[in-house]
């Protein structure tokens, strides 16, 4: 089973597929399902949204996750590249950056620091 993910690295956000192995259980179980042992327990995560394309959502720049917004660090007007840094957010002690997905012009600064944002919540627009 493939599943995608984002992983940033040094602020750099890096799109991956990766193939869990050996996990997979069949689609219909014959009979009662079995208890796994306690040392073979497996976490699922909810696969994560992916990434708007440039230009998609009237230039929106989507929270990653859900969190608490540290800093917005560009103001409207300013002029962004693809990959440069626009926010920066907080979740479980651990900060992530929001790089811009397109080049463009800051339209709209729709969060400020402080405030708490969902999963795909939109952040600022570029156009």
């Amino acid at each position: 089973m493939k599943k995608q993910f984002r992983i940033t690295l040094n602020g750099k956000s890096y799109d991956v597929v990766a193939e869990l192995i050996g996990e997979e259980e069949p689609a219909a179980p014959a009979g009662p399902r079995q208890p796994r042992s306690a040392g073979a327990a497996a976490v699922a995560a909810p696969a994560p949204k992916a990434a708007p394309a440039p230009g998609a959502d009237g230039g929106e720049v989507a929270s990653p996750l859900a969190g608490k917004v540290v800093s917005v660090d560009v103001a409207v007007g300013a002029q962004v590249q693809a990959g440069q840094k626009v926010v920066t957010l907080e979740a479980m002690k651990m900060n992530t950056v929001v790089n811009a997905h397109a080049a463009g012009t800051v339209k709209a600064i729709l969060v400020s620091a402080g405030d708490s944002v969902e999963e795909g919540q939109p952040l600022l627009t570029i156009e």
